[in-house]
């Protein structure tokens, strides 16, 4: 499926801000899952610092913000075909061994929530023949026990808690799995991305979902929020330990105004 994007971030401010540096994470690459045809990153109101692939192999732009400027627009846009592999990125590795994808972070630490909910899982997942299907039905576990509430947590809020106030979103859905598979001992990551979705053109947020390495398959996804794992209707932008590491824009200032932040996605095919 050839699908077109085209993502829009605007910070707005109620005063000329004396320094601001947003981290960009916003070009897809090409891979198994997909190829990338047409992309292009427009910066108004900035201008790109510094560019380079981070430790995870993400595309990272550093973006400052012009002197006596109140406001800094990002987009990012272009063609992606899909292709269909039932989640299985496969074997592709970058320069972060696969121990460290075992590690917690704050984030994605396990707490009593989590183990209880990995018990019934756990020993199916230390089987290689059982291993996806335990991961299909540990991403059903997480859903039955966090309902999709908007609204309800922020970039902040860890595994434990969202599982424990039982609302989240598609993050919190991808930490739990992760603090989860890594405590049953398999490598798991966070992957930021966008879904084409099926009744409508205009979304508010892009999308997050989950890898766990599996023997003889290498890297699988899983789409927790949608029970599925991802098919031709997605784009993989980057992945990470957790949401920080892959962030579509992460960013600091200094100054005193107020900011504003407006998303504006399209995601068609």
């Amino acid at each position: 499926m050839l699908l077109s994007i085209r993502h829009t971030t605007t910070y707005s401010y109620d005063a000329p801000v004396t320094a601001a540096l947003q981290q960009v994470r916003l070009v897809p690459r090409s891979n198994t899952l997909q190829t990338v045809q047409d992309w292009q990153l427009v910066f108004e109101g900035g201008r790109e610092e510094l560019s380079f692939d981070d430790q995870f192999g993400n595309d990272t732009r550093l973006v400052s913000l012009e002197e006596d400027s109140q406001q800094l627009r990002i987009i990012a846009q272009g063609l992606v075909e899909v292709h269909e592999t039932n989640g299985v990125l496969g074997m592709v590795y970058g320069k972060a061994p696969l121990w460290l994808f075992r590690r917690e972070t704050p984030l994605t630490t396990a707490g009593k929530g989590v183990k209880a909910l990995l018990k019934a899982h756990k020993a199916d997942l230390s089987k290689p023949e059982t291993q996806v299907s335990a991961l299909h039905a540990l991403s059903s576990a997480i859903r039955e026990k966090v309902a999709y509430e908007i609204n309800t947590t922020d970039t902040g809020t860890t595994a434990e808690d969202a599982l424990v106030g039982g609302q989240g979103v598609c993050q919190d859905h991808a930490h739990i799995f992760c603090a989860a598979a890594r405590q049953a001992g398999i490598p798991a990551r966070y992957v930021s991305g966008y879904l084409k979705l099926d009744n409508t053109v205009e979304q508010s947020a892009s999308h997050a979902w989950a890898e766990a390495h599996v023997d003889g398959l290498g890297w699988v996804g899983f789409d927790i929020s949608n029970g599925i794992s991802p098919d031709d209707r997605y784009v993989r932008i980057g992945h990470g330990m957790d949401f920080r590491d892959c962030a579509p824009v992460l960013g600091l200032r200094k100054g005193g105004a107020m900011e504003s932040m407006v998303v504006s996605l399209q995601v068609q095919q």
